[in-house]
């Protein structure tokens, strides 16, 4: 361990005294007082991963200490508290975990072939074995006390925004003839939404991939048959109100 040792010789009445004086460096610490640089990265999905496997009130400090590889006032210093830290985890998720539905849904696809990839990434993704089952914006708070309520309505803005992308690929299937216009967009994206929430929790309970496509699948041939009876046009359609 670095350190260094001073040695001062006082004399006294003809005899010498010795003072010693032993300094060690802090082995945690760089020269200069600054604390050991982390990989703020790393350590974010370290706390992701964490939140996504136990959720929000359930990931103490200490198991978040522990799977980041950080000091509590780094931590602090870094991330604030738990709730931002959270708030950035559930960032972090969505840049990283659900690219699987952004390119779905962007895909230059027919509607009705966006969707089945929709559907089919979300069971390859809440499934795979490297990662926690199911979807963060699904398990993170679904047993939240009322302290934790910001982070409920959190998670809830998310699944919202997973609801409106969907009815937004419909709405764009239906602009280019691929979606009867008797078809309630915004219905069916909360259908098809809620599937993708059930298969989350399934994932949670150990479903298999193959599970989750049977889910999948059967969501599919209830979107099937909703194109074969909405009515197709304006004429038909008559007294339904479009979304």
């Amino acid at each position: 361990m670095p350190g260094y040792v001073l040695i001062v010789t006082l004399p006294q009445n003809r005899e010498s005294i010795g003072f010693v004086s032993i300094t060690m460096e802090n082995s945690e610490k760089p020269r200069g007082g600054r604390p050991r640089a982390f990989d703020p990265d790393a350590a974010l999905d370290a706390a992701m991963h964490l939140f996504w496997e136990h959720g929000y009130e359930a990931t103490s400090l200490a198991m978040l200490r522990e799977a980041m590889g950080l000091t509590p006032p780094q931590i602090y210093n870094a991330f604030t508290d738990k709730e931002t830290l959270f708030r950035r985890a559930l960032s972090r998720y969505h840049d990283k975990e659900i690219g699987f539905a952004q390119d779905a849904l962007g895909a230059p696809v027919p509607t009705g072939e966006a969707i089945r990839l929709l559907l089919m990434g979300a069971a390859q993704a809440y499934t795979r074995p490297e990662k926690p089952g199911g979807c963060l914006f699904v398990s993170g708070a679904l047993a939240t006390s009322p302290q934790a309520q910001g982070i409920a309505d959190e998670l809830k803005t998310y699944r919202k925004a997973a609801e409106a992308a969907i009815a937004a690929r419909l709405a764009e299937g239906r602009e280019a003839g691929e979606v009867p216009v008797g078809l309630s967009v915004e219905r069916f994206a909360k259908y098809l939404a809620g599937v993708m929430n059930g298969m989350s929790i399934h994932a949670r309970d150990g479903a298999s991939v193959d599970d989750l496509r049977a889910l999948a699948e059967t969501a599919l041939a209830a979107w099937e048959i909703e194109v074969q009876k909405a009515p197709k046009d304006d004429a038909d359609a008559g007294s339904v109100v479009h979304d």
